[in-house]
Formats: C-alpha cells, sequence, structure tokens
C-alpha cells in the first residue's frame, strides 16, 4: 500500500518540478522479489493519480522499472573493482561478529588487502576513502560532514554477483539525469554512501532535500505495523483526494498564507523547498478529517451526490439494494452534505429512510427514553396525525408538545430522533421527517411506544 509518508513526499517533488520547469521520474525499485508483486505496483500508480500525479501531464516520466537495467548496475559494480575502488570479501557475519565481538560494528576492512578474485559467495564492498569527510549539502538539514573512517566498505554486489540497491540508485539516477533527490529523513544515512558513489562513477551528486519525518500523536515514526498510514486506506473512507493533497503538503511546510485550505495550485505556487522544516511532522488525524469537512461542504451538490455513489452502493449497505431510491437522497443530500466529515458516513446518516425499521442504536434509546418519554411521543403523534407535513409545521407541533410537558425543544427532539431513526445523532428532524412521510413516521413512533 503507498505510505501517506511517500504520497507527501511525490507531492513535493510534484510540486518542485513544475515551479522549475523540471520532471517527475517514477521509478519502480524492484530489485527485490519477495517485495515484488504487479498488483503493487498498480497500486502505486494508482495512489499517484489519485492525488494528482499521473503520465496525463507532460511533467511525468515514467514508470521505469529498476530490474530491467541490473546489466548497466553490474558494468557498473565492474567498473568500480576495474578501477581498484571496490574489492571482494567472503567474510560471513559471523566471521565478522568473532573478529569485532559485535553484532552490529559495521565491517571492519579485512579484505581490503587480500585481493580476492571473483569468485561465486563473494561480495564486492565499495572500498571508502581512509582519509577526509564526505560533506552532504541538503536543502532541509543543511550542512552535514561525515567522516570517511566512520562509514564501512559496503557492499555494492552481493555473493550471487547481484548489484545491491545503493549501487543500482545512483547507476539509474546518474543514467536517468536526476538533478534533485526530494525524499524522506529516514534515508539520509545512505546519503553519503550514495554521494561516494556518485563521485566514483564520474558524475557530480544530485541536490538532497531530506523530508522530516512524520510522526503521530505520541511522536513516534508512523508505522503500517501500528498506524493507519496507506492512503488507499484514507481514500476508501472517504478522505477526498483535494482534502489529502492539501493536507499533505502541510507536513513540514507551511504557506504562510491565511488558511491552510488552499487547492493545490496555490499550494505549489507557493511551495519553496527551501522553506521545509527539519522538526518531525505530526500527522493529526483530527485535523485532516476538519480539512475533508471542509471540503465535502464545498462540493456542488451534483459532485456531492456523485461522491457518495460508491457508499451508498457497497454490498455492505444495511438495506435492500431495490429499497434505495436516488431521488430521495437526492432530497436529503444537502442535509448530510453539511454534517459528512467522510464520505463513508454518508450510510449512517440516510440508512433510516431506506430501511424498514431503524436500526436501532441501544446507547441512543437509553439516553433518550427516560421516564416520560412515552408521554411526550404521544403528544407529538397526536398532533403529527393531521398537521401540513412540511418540516417548519412539523417543528411548531413538536414545540407544543414540548411546552405541553415543560420541556426544551431539544428534550423533546431527542426521543422522536430515536424512534423515527434509531440513533440520537443525525439529520435535522424536522427535515428528515418531510422526506421520510406521514405514514413511516407515525408507525415509527407507535412501534416505539410498543416497545416503551
Amino acid at each position: 500500500m503507498f505510505h501517506v509518508g511517500g504520497a507527501r513526499s511525490a507531492l513535493f517533488n510534484w510540486a518542485f518540478a513544475h515551479q522549475n520547469g523540471g520532471t517527475f521520474v517514477l521509478r519502480i525499485e524492484d530489485t527485490d522479489a519477495a517485495r515484488n508483486q504487479p498488483e503493487w505496483v498498480d497500486g502505486i500508480i494508482n495512489a499517484l493519480a489519485a492525488v494528482g500525479i499521473s503520465d496525463a501531464d507532460p511533467s511525468f516520466e515514467g514508470p521505469y522499472f529498476q530490474s530491467q537495467y541490473a546489466a548497466e548496475h553490474r558494468a557498473a559494480a565492474e567498473k568500480l573493482y576495474g578501477q581498484g575502488l571496490a574489492y571482494y570479501c567472503d567474510c560471513t557475519r559471523e566471521q565478522l561478529a568473532e573478529r569485532t565481538g559485535s553484532q552490529q560494528l559495521g565491517y571492519d576492512g579485512y579484505c581490503r588487502t587480500r585481493a580476492l578474485t571473483p569468485e561465486p559467495g563473494r561480495a564486492l564492498r565499495f572500498r571508502t576513502p581512509d582519509e577526509g569527510t564526505t560533506v552532504v549539502d541538503d536543502v532541509v538539514r543543511g550542512r552535514t560532514e561525515f567522516p570517511n573512517k566512520a562509514i564501512e566498505d559496503f557492499v555494492i554486489a552481493r555473493g550471487d554477483g547481484t548489484p545491491v540497491f545503493l549501487i543500482a540508485n545512483a547507476v539509474d539516477d546518474i543514467t536517468q539525469r536526476i538533478t534533485h533527490v526530494i525524499r524522506g529523513e529516514e534515508h539520509l544515512s545512505n546519503t553519503p554512501k550514495q554521494q561516494l558513489l556518485w563521485e566514483a562513477l564520474g558524475a557530480t551528486a544530485p541536490v538532497w532535500a531530506h523530508l522530516p519525518v512524520i510522526v503521530n500523536e505520541k511522536r513516534q515514526k508512523l508505522s503500517k505495523r501500528r498506524d493507519k498510514v496507506a492512503l488507499e486506506d484514507y481514500l476508501g473512507e472517504g478522505y477526498l483526494p483535494d482534502a489529502m493533497v492539501n493536507y499533505l503538503m502541510l507536513l513540514g511546510w507551511a504557506p504562510g498564507a491565511d488558511t491552510e485550505i488552499l487547492p493545490y495550485r496555490e499550494l505549489e505556487s507557493l511551495f519553496r523547498l527551501e522553506d521545509v522544516t527539519k522538526a518531525p511532522a505530526f500527522f493529526d488525524i483530527k485535523k485532516l478529517t476538519a480539512f475533508n469537512g471542509e471540503y465535502i461542504r464545498a462540493l456542488d451538490g451534483e459532485r456531492f451526490i456523485d461522491a457518495c455513489a460508491p457508499w451508498l452502493s457497497a454490498p455492505t449497505v444495511p438495506w435492500r439494494a431495490e429499497a434505495f431510491d436516488p431521488e430521495v437522497f437526492r432530497k436529503l443530500a444537502p442535509l448530510a452534505q453539511t454534517r459528512l466529515t467522510v464520505l463513508s458516513e454518508v450510510v449512517s446518516y440516510v440508512d433510516f429512510v431506506f430501511l424498514d425499521e431503524p436500526v436501532r442504536d441501544q446507547a441512543s434509546w437509553d439516553k433518550a427514553m427516560k421516564p416520560g418519554a412515552a408521554d411526550v411521543i404521544r403528544s407529538v403523534r397526536e398532533r403529527l396525525v393531521d398537521v401540513p407535513w412540511q418540516a417548519d409545521a412539523l417543528k411548531a407541533a413538536l414545540e407544543e408538545a414540548a411546552a405541553e410537558h415543560g420541556l426544551k425543544l431539544g428534550k423533546a427532539q431527542a426521543p422522536i430522533r430515536v424512534a423515527v431513526t434509531g440513533r440520537t445523532v443525525g439529520l435535522p428532524l424536522f427535515e428528515s421527517l418531510e422526506v421520510l412521510g406521514r405514514d413511516r413516521t407515525l408507525a415509527r413512533l407507535d412501534a416505539a411506544l410498543a416497545a416503551l
């Protein structure tokens, strides 16, 4: 699944490429067969398209598949070996641990001077310079110096001859003329190694920009094992793509405008890579949900109805498929639009009108059906028998019943709402009753009285 952090990185790259007349390059790094499935590739492409990044834009290039360039990766590794910039090593992990007394320490350079020749089972290691420092100039994090002595002689090709990610990545970047690498902070530790490889391969390293880590409410890095992190999950719950894009663009960067809720094109024009912060970015689901509610309310009526359609026709809806009436929903849609924070909530707001009987929420029933509730329901029912069936008249009838029992309107509404819709929270009551109709409303009030 496509991590929201990956989506944030993609959007920052997309904005930067557009600002500079550049190209956004999608490369699928698929050399790890165990983590490579065609449907996962489709998921990445579809998720990017959902947030507006696709080959429909001339700034988009790809996808390239890293596995298709294995011969170039192997040739680069052999070139480094031929230049004396890499050497073969037959050390096992156990031998290294025995020599260093630790499983955690990096490689100790044991094979540097052994002049081993290429043979199956021997890994190829890059010969890190003995002296000096590797300086990484990062647009976000500034200048960082890595002493070369602290960088181990890292593997660039496995014992079976297959190049590893580090050199494959460097070769692909060079071949595809990558000028800027904008990615998550967790990749920073690889950067000095990649920069050494770029230089060893005779190329000038790209501009690096490492974006701040995204954390949850406990300030822990978002984890797929612990947190909801897949973009598809949020879209599947009814978060609008435009709202997701707006919110993700604010994870580590601020537009400096009077409001944070801005269309993408405006965010893109305001975006400055150098203004991205180093501080961890808090993924605040409450704030995202509030954003989404704003975007839902901003939809025009027809777009809102269309946006709700997948949830109203899903096999999980509680009503019979033939009970759904699009024209009835069209009447309820303006009421629902003012209340939804995610589109999936629409089912629970309108189910009462498409069900033969409302789904009774027991907690709502217990809260609303206090002593005296039956008397209120009877008073209301008497007035609803011949009142004009319009929201204003229905409200007036309920106000009369409330006054009769010395209650405020809100208190009198509660048992009526639960009797008719099954819940204490829902759409505006009187407009809902108008859509439901007199006969069904009276029948539900009678059922509630019988239950009481």
